[in-house]
This record gives structure tokens, C-alpha cells and sequence, in this order.
């Protein structure tokens, strides 16, 4: 049994978005609606905390070492150290009432993020190229999750939380074009619904499990390999990081309501599984 070891005792609403930083040997995260930057240094122990003035719903590291914040309305800007220096988009139009919701970038540097659904609409997956041209892709979405790719960099994986389901496409890495979406995961044991996810260098697949209390690992045919059991019922989002990228840290939510939810719910855990993780893919958006 792998043991889930409490990094951060903080009561994040929505933690969420874990982002090893290469860079600098620290792990960055956020709570969402709480509209905080997180950042854990693993040598020392030490975590800085940053406002961010706004909701943010995923990030990426860029090529020059910035973190890139996709946030409410549909914001994008980057920022380092405490700042925000650049404003690449301000907003969507038909995105005001709305915000990001996990992202990932290419290969090319480009980032596919997705939007969460409102009562009026539901929400899309766009890619936004190093241009900053903005291109909706997928409609039709009923919470854009994580998303993937594997090894070879041929498949993309797209997860849609209230659908209960982890889709695969083709993926055109010379375009950044998707194509032949397909139901890879169903997920329909209980209220347990996929969230956040990571691919290792096996090509497993680590998916969160939203009211599930479980991190759960899938082999390349879909098939379930294992799973991590958390002390929080809203695991929210996994990444790989650490020098050798073999410590999977793990977000959660509901830090807001503890007694329902958990002792330690909203909290950051680090587990090491036995396999390696992957380096993220660094955005270029404006670079």
C-alpha cells in the first residue's frame, strides 16, 4: 500500500493545478476561488503564498521560466515571482461570466485549455497558439479537465468531468489539430468522477478522482493498474515533479467544509509511486 504523505495542511476550497517548476526545484499550485498561488519548496519546506486577484483554473510554465495563469473571464497573463508582468489575452468574449479549467501545453508550446460549463452554456476546449490566437476546438463540454498526451506524442487525452469520462484523439503535433475523438475512460463506480491528470513515462495514466478519495493509474489499454487512497474525498489533480520526477504530488479540495469532506481536505500530498513522470511540455504563447 502506497502511503499518501501530507506536504501542505491548508484548507484550499479547490486546490488545484500542481506544476513542478524544473527551473527553480519547487512545486506551484492553487485554490481556486480562494484566488491563491501556492508555491512549496521541497529542500527547506517552506511555502510562499501569493494572491493572485483573480480565479485561477490552470497554468503552464513558459519558455523563459514565467508561469502562465489561465484565469477568470478568460484571462491569460504571465507571471513571476509575486508579479504579473505581460497580459497576453484580457478576455473572451462570451468567456466574462466564466473561467479557465485545466491546461496543458504541446510539444510546440502551444496550450489547450478548457473552459468550465455555465447554466447558460457548456463549456468548450480551445487551443492558444504562440500567437495568442485563440481557436475553439472541442463544444459542447461538461467540465473540461485533464488533459495528456502519451509518449510518442500521437494521443491526447481530454477529460470531461461531468460526463464521467477520459476521451483520447489524435493528435497532429506539426498543426496542434485533434481528430477521431473516442471514450477511452468511463468512470461509473459511485459518485466518483475523473478530474485532474498526468501521464508517465510508461505511459500510465494517473487520474484524480473528485469524491472518490483515489488517485487511480490506467495502463495504455485503458485498463486499471492500481490506485492511491487519500484522507480527502475531493482529489482534485496529480503532477509528477522532484529532480527525477518520481514524487507524484497530489491536490485536493473541500478544505472548506472538513468535517464532511476530511480532517486534511484542500491539503497537498506527495506519494512516491515507482514510476517516473515526464517533464511538462513549457508554453511559447507570446514568445
Amino acid at each position: 500500500m502506497l502511503r499518501a504523505e501530507l506536504i501542505a495542511d491548508i484548507p484550499c476550497e479547490t486546490g488545484e493545478g500542481p506544476l513542478w517548476h524544473p527551473d527553480e526545484g519547487v512545486l506551484y499550485w492553487v485554490d481556486i476561488p480562494g484566488e491563491r498561488l501556492y508555491r512549496y519548496h521541497p529542500d527547506s519546506g517552506k511555502i510562499d503564498t501569493f494572491e493572485t486577484g483573480a480565479a485561477v483554473g490552470g497554468m503552464t510554465l513558459q519558455a523563459d521560466g514565467q508561469l502562465l495563469l489561465f484565469m477568470a473571464r478568460g484571462a491569460v497573463r504571465a507571471w513571476h515571482d509575486g508579479a504579473f508582468t505581460e497580459t497576453l489575452l484580457a478576455s473572451i468574449p462570451g468567456e466574462e461570466d466564466n473561467r479557465f479549467n485545466d491546461v496543458i501545453a504541446d510539444p510546440a508550446g502551444r496550450v489547450f485549455c478548457g473552459t468550465m460549463s455555465t447554466a447558460d452554456r457548456a463549456g468548450k476546449l480551445y487551443r492558444l497558439d504562440p500567437d495568442a490566437t485563440l481557436t475553439p476546438l472541442v463544444d459542447g463540454v461538461g467540465t473540461s479537465n485533464g488533459l495528456g498526451f502519451t509518449a510518442d506524442r500521437k494521443t491526447m487525452f481530454h477529460t470531461d468531468t461531468r460526463a464521467h469520462t477520459i476521451y483520447r484523439y489524435a493528435y497532429d503535433e506539426a498543426t496542434g489539430n485533434i481528430s477521431n475523438r473516442q471514450a477511452f475512460i468511463t468512470v461509473r463506480d459511485g459518485p466518483s468522477r475523473p478530474d485532474g491528470m498526468t501521464v508517465d513515462r510508461e505511459d500510465g495514466l494517473w487520474s484524480a478522482r473528485w469524491d472518490g478519495y483515489v488517485a487511480v493509474r490506467y495502463g495504455p489499454d485503458g485498463g486499471e493498474l492500481g490506485r492511491i487512497a487519500f484522507p480527502a474525498r475531493k482529489v482534485s489533480c496529480v503532477a509528477f515533479g522532484g529532480a527525477d520526477y518520481r514524487d507524484l504530488y497530489v491536490t485536493t479540495a473541500g478544505g472548506d467544509d472538513r468535517d464532511d469532506n476530511g480532517s486534511t481536505a484542500g491539503s497537498l500530498f506527495r506519494v512516491t509511486p515507482g514510476v517516473q513522470g515526464r517533464a511538462e511540455f513549457r508554453s511559447r504563447i507570446g514568445q
